[in-house]
């Protein structure tokens, strides 16, 4: 058997990670006792708070052990149809609600069974990694809808409307969003409905960042906004961000009762339940109601305002104000360097990581988290500033 044919063909599809280079050089540097300054986190920096905890031990002790079923404990589907009733005007009952391991594998399950191969997923560009490769995965072809900064990288219904044609199925929205931090408004997203709902194409709305949201900016589910577009929309969220839990493992989904069922489905044949502990951890979180999330999300604040203030001083690069999330997507295309050469030669140079934007579809950017602390902020910020003073 020749080597090249022992992998499946679909593999061949999937491009490695474009920051892995980056990641792994800065881990290697960390761990020789260099002093890396990393910018790259995709998690809050937060301790998982400790009524959460408290509630995966009284899990463990008391035996709650073993698997639940497929799609998520009653518990905590019930809590998370009150959650979107309360939180994001959406009734769903129970029975349209799957957890799964995490908001990216609810994501992936989605897309598996809504995608014949040679169907089109619209991805608004800059877009977060995993998307086109999970499109690629089953057998789809992504399509990006090209965004500008003017419009602070949300597309408009006209991008929207110039990337259409009888192929498309699927619009991947993100908002807040991963890299750029955009936040659609209520206007832009009933536009955006309005087309979806003409043209019958599914809506899959991340919408993991939903509570880490600054200024005056509002965060609005898509499929709340009608009994049309609610009938082609499934809504994604977890608990990772908002609680900082991005090790536990838990994300969900609502939709459609026949999406969710066909999701049902393929779980029962692939991971089964998510983790029995993470998911009464999952239940004490949602019942804090937000209260976390209100704190970190100040803390961010703080963080991005310093941020941006140091950035815009700064000779040779231009960051967009994130209305949401906690990263920066900073142009870097005065330094005539692509976002890798940037990147590397910045960590080489200065010791600092920064996740370059070839990954998120925009080469002539570069991606800063500020989910670290204001310490590593200050000395992070500082080597670059004087690192592009040299450059």
């Amino acid at each position: 058997m020749r080597i090249d044919t022992r992998l499946a063909e679909r593999l061949k599809k999937i491009n490695p990670s474009s920051t892995l280079a980056i990641t792994s050089k800065a881990k290697k540097l960390k761990s020789e006792g260099r002093d890396i300054v990393s910018f790259g986190a995709g998690e809050p920096d937060f301790d998982t708070p400790d009524f959460v905890k408290a509630a995966a031990i009284e899990a463990i002790n008391s035996g709650f052990t073993k698997y639940t079923p497929t799609t998520g404990t009653p518990e905590l589907k019930k809590a998370i149809s009150e959650k979107f009733k309360k939180e994001n005007s959406l009734d769903y009952n129970p029975s349209q609600v799957v957890v799964s391991c995490g908001a990216k594998h609810s994501i992936f399950n989605i897309l598996f069974v809504l995608i014949d191969r040679g169907d089109e997923v619209l991805i608004p560009c800059p877009y977060w990694v995993s998307y086109p490769e999970m499109v690629n995965l089953c057998e789809g072809l992504p399509k990006f809808v090209k965004t500008r900064p003017e419009n602070k990288f949300k597309m408009t219904i006209e991008d929207l409307e110039r990337c259409l044609n009888p192929k498309t199925k699927i619009l991947i929205l993100n908002s807040p969003s991963n890299p750029t931090g955009c936040v659609y408004s209520e206007q832009e997203l009933k536009q955006i409905a309005q087309l979806c709902v003409k043209k019958k194409i599914f809506v899959i709305s991340d919408e993991i960042y939903e509570k880490i949201i600054y200024d005056s900016a509002k965060h609005i589910s898509i499929a709340s906004l009608g009994k049309d577009i609610n009938d082609l929309a499934i809504t994604v969220n977890g608990i990772s961000k908002s609680y900082s839990m991005t090790g536990w493992r838990i994300g969900y989904l609502a939709g459609p009762q026949d999406i969710v069922d066909a999701i049902s489905k393929l779980q029962d044949h692939t991971t089964s339940c998510p983790s029995s502990i993470s998911q009464k951890a999952a239940v004490a979180a949602l019942n804090d109601n937000g209260e976390f999330a209100k704190k970190i999300t100040l803390e961010f604040l703080r963080r991005r305002n310093y941020c941006i203030k140091r950035l815009n001083a700064m000779p040779k690069v231009s960051p967009v104000v994130p209305e949401g999330a906690f990263y920066i997507f900073c142009d870097i295309s005065k330094t005539k360097l692509k976002s890798l050469d940037f990147a590397t030669r910045l960590l080489d140079e200065a010791m600092v990581a920064v996740i370059p934007g070839n990954g998120f579809g925009r080469d002539d950017y570069m991606r800063i988290s500020f989910a670290t602390s204001m310490e590593q902020l200050q000395k992070g910020l500082d080597r670059i500033e004087e690192w592009l003073k040299k450059l």
